[in-house]
């Protein structure tokens, strides 16, 4: 039977130290060390948002060279109106080829991904571009007991809910339903023409903060 949770949210940035600085001025505390991405020219910091849940601000790796592909999370095609957002989200499933196949709308091949002596299986669009626009999510699949949130300390955040914005509502709730979606996202209707985003409300030191919306 197919199953899926929220793994991680995915903020990109146009360096490491803006999205940092993102997170601190909306959420109120600084990242771990991530690491970088070779297959995709990228690299990471980390916020631990509870046992298997994170967050990660994602940038173009300026030591890294070019790949041969377009960068996932699109990357290569910056919103110039919010260089730091909210862009994607992540969701694990216990059997990424048969979740994929069983999604009603194109997820994106299935490719291997290594970072450091991590290593997994996600869906990524060939044109690096997100699935409805970000609202549905991109597949993961972890080795059997292995997640980066383990070795994560513990930051006092938790995520404790997502929620999608998008004209076409319906077609988010098609893609979940296929892949065995059991957790706490919930996607409401917004009218034709007004870009898509999501938000997550997050708990904090400080209390609940949000991230992302309309502007990021």
């Amino acid at each position: 039977m197919l199953r899926s949770y929220i793994d991680h949210i995915a903020v990109t940035a146009p360096s490491l130290e803006t999205g940092e600085a993102y997170i601190r001025r909306t959420l109120g505390t600084s990242l771990e060390t991530g690491g970088a991405h070779p297959r995709m020219g990228t690299h990471n910091r980390l916020l631990k948002l509870g046992e298997m849940r994170y967050l990660e601000v994602i940038a173009i790796d300026p030591a890294a060279p070019p790949p041969d592909r377009p960068r996932w999370f699109r990357l290569d095609a910056p919103d110039p109106a919010r260089p730091a957002r909210l862009a994607a989200w992540i969701a694990r499933t216990n059997d990424i080829a048969a979740a994929a196949k069983a999604s009603p709308f194109s997820l994106g091949g299935i490719e291997p991904m290594r970072r450091g002596s991590l290593n997994w299986l996600i869906t990524l669009p060939a044109d690096g571009g997100l699935p409805l626009q970000g609202v549905a999510p991109a597949l993961i699949q972890w080795p059997e007991g292995i997640h980066p949130a383990a070795a994560l300390p513990d930051s006092g955040c938790a995520l404790v809910r997502l929620e999608g914005f998008h004209p076409e509502a319906g077609k988010v709730r098609r893609v979940l339903d296929a892949v065995g979606f059991e957790d706490d996202f919930r996607v409401f209707e917004l009218e034709p023409g007004r870009p898509p985003y999501l938000v997550a409300h997050i708990r904090t030191p400080a209390g609940m903060r949000q991230l992302g919306g309309p502007d990021g």
